[in-house]
């Protein structure tokens, strides 16, 4: 392990060890501290004291950081490059380096680089030298979605990648970083850059999206180790060549929530064990693990010392760590109980708690027992703001029991056993009155679920309709266990409400409003488009059957089936056990 601070100047790291990989293509250590030191020159003329750094590209990013941090300039990392995200940070960046700027910097050969002396700064310990102490700037918008500064030190990542080093270096080994997460926040910029760099560990330039991706990587660098979030993990068991990954990742490793026990164990079956958790956040850094083909609760770190509050209030879990920047205990906003071994499970965010009706109710207890329902495969409650009064809304993920009761005895029933499980629980005033199901929970880059994007949700769609419910639909299993025929294509489903202000009942018609056809195939076309991307290069619309009016304040359902190979998205509008309306979109060849 080489220091954070030290690693420009470091003359124990070979100069041709490998730093990253692209493809066929090796970047080696000499290559990359010519070009940090490079930008750190450039750096040096500009006034501009705090940085903003964009880049896509890892290597390009971690040239670009160290050089910001040679320059002894401050580096400022936004979540992301929106414009609009950007104007909001404005205040906190004084200038900013993207891929544009940074790109053409790095392309160039130091032998070749204009810039004076920049031959010699490779072997100068001055143009080298960093603080130790230096300030980094990182965003998180915690639950509310809105960008907050977290200011910390690189000795407080030092002291992080010295403890991930010790509790899985060894293992780990000359082992190549995969992976599918960005290094703009604190869980990517550890495992995929600076974790790397300070252990002499390779890290691959690609973001992998999936396991055909994975797969690739893996045949060009051989062992390697996976960084991903659950949301990510979750989807790649049904996608796929995840099986056939070979030789097999020594580890995935996830952060940015907790990855179901369902997801967790599918790899354990496929891989021999889980996935690596971490939790942690922005502000504390890592503080513990797990790993739950062994068990749910969690381990704290190497050398992270852990506590539970006091019991009135609300028994949150306290850190003390080398990551904090501080020996005081810090107060996280997530409750815990502990074992007899130490370690803890964690009973939901204490800053969830609302009070409904003189009633106070933790939405991550209410999460939780939602959660040993059968049907559900993950939640989410948040509070909805009403006319009158503050209601909570629930979104949920059906799990394969959930989507065949759905099936079978429709969303309503299924709506109606939930509460029913949540009765024994919770005062039936608390419980939650507005009700979605999706497909999945909506997360950012970092696999942070926002309870902005939650709430959302709920609202009324830009078309006017309220979407109730969206699932994928499948056969029923004794219709499939008899079925002689091909498998039919992919089905996806949704339900919805018409509201009867809808703006196109409006002299259609009047004294007797009904929904036009034309919205209806509209609709069809919108969510076709949503599922299948390309579906709105519309050749055609064939087949197309109007069976029966829909009129305002009706529940409508509307299947999708794809068939890929053909290009055709056939769908079908019902109301109750009516067909109203049919078609098969037609959609052209992409350019």
């Amino acid at each position: 392990m080489i220091a954070l601070h030290a690693l420009l100047a470091a003359s124990r790291r070979e100069p041709q060890a490998v730093v990253c990989l692209d493809g066929a293509g090796i970047t080696r250590f000499s290559t990359f501290q010519a070009q940090a030191l490079g930008i750190a020159a450039r750096l040096r003329e500009r006034e501009a004291q705090r940085i903003a750094l964009w880049s896509d590209d890892p290597y390009v990013f971690a040239c670009a950081l160290f050089g910001v941090l040679a320059a002894g300039k401050v580096p400022v990392i936004p979540a992301n490059a929106a414009p609009g995200y950007l104007a909001d940070l404005r205040d906190h960046y004084d200038a900013m380096l993207d891929d544009g700027e940074l790109a053409a910097w790095c392309a160039a050969k130091c032998a070749d680089n204009a810039t004076p002396g920049i031959a010699t700064l490779a072997t100068s310990a001055t143009s080298a030298a960093i603080d130790a102490h230096a300030p980094l700037t990182l965003f998180t918008s915690g639950s509310s979605g809105t960008p907050k500064p977290v200011h910390k030190t690189l000795a407080q990542f030092d002291a992080e990648v010295r403890t991930l080093e010790a509790e899985w270096g060894a293992w780990v080994g000359d082992a190549t970083v995969l992976a599918s997460v960005p290094h703009h926040h604190i869980y990517g910029l550890l495992f995929r850059v600076f974790w790397p760099l300070a252990a002499g560990r390779p890290f691959d330039r690609a973001t992998c999206a999936d396991p055909a991706q994975l797969q690739a990587r893996i045949a060009q660098c051989g062992a390697a180790v996976v960084v991903s979030t659950p949301a990510q993990l979750s989807r790649w068991p049904d996608l796929p060549g995840f099986s056939a990954l070979a030789p097999a990742p020594r580890a995935f490793f996830s952060s940015g929530g907790p990855l179901s026990a369902d997801a967790a164990l599918r790899y354990a079956a496929t891989f021999g064990a889980a996935p690596l958790e971490i939790y942690g956040s922005t502000e504390t850094g890592g503080i513990a693990w797990r790993r739950q083909s062994e068990t749910d609760a969690w381990t704290p770190l190497h050398g992270i010392a852990v506590r539970a509050g006091a019991a009135e209030e609300g028994g949150a879990l306290e850190v003390r760590s080398p990551h904090l920047g501080h020996d005081d205990w810090h107060r996280t906003d997530d409750q815990a109980a502990f074992d007899e071994a130490g370690r803890f499970r964690l009973r939901g965010r204490l800053d969830r708690v609302l009070k409904l009706d003189g009633k106070r109710v933790s939405l991550g207890e209410m999460d939780s027992r939602l959660l040993l329902h059968p049907d559900l495969a993950d939640v989410r409650t948040v509070p909805l703001a009403g006319a009158t009064r503050q209601r909570i809304g629930a979104l949920v993920v059906l799990s394969a029991q959930g989507r065949e009761r759905l099936r079978l005895e429709g969303r309503v029933a299924l709506v109606k056993a939930l509460r029913r499980h949540l009765a024994a629980y919770f005062d039936a005033v608390v419980l939650p009155r507005h009700w979605r199901i999706r497909r999945a929970l909506p997360v950012d880059a970092r696999g942070k679920i926002q309870a902005r994007a939650v709430a959302e949700a709920f609202d009324v769609r830009e078309e006017g309709f309220e979407l109730l419910a969206e699932w994928d639909e499948t056969e029923s299993a004794e219709h499939a266990e008899h079925a002689e025929q091909a498998p039919t294509p992919p089905a996806r489903a949704f339900e919805l409400r018409v509201p009867h202000t809808l703006a196109h009942f409006a002299g259609h018609f009047p004294g007797l409003p009904i929904l036009p056809g034309v919205v209806q195939v509209d609709w069809a076309l919108r969510f076709a488009d949503e599922w299948v991307p390309g579906a709105r290069a519309l050749a055609s619309v064939e087949q197309l059957k109007f069976m029966a009016p829909v009129p305002p304040g009706v529940l409508l359902k509307l299947v999708l089936k794809h068939d890929a190979a053909r290009r055709r998205i056939a769908f079908v509008w019902r109301f109750g056990e009516r067909d109203c309306a049919s078609g098969v979109i037609v959609y052209r060849e992409p350019a």
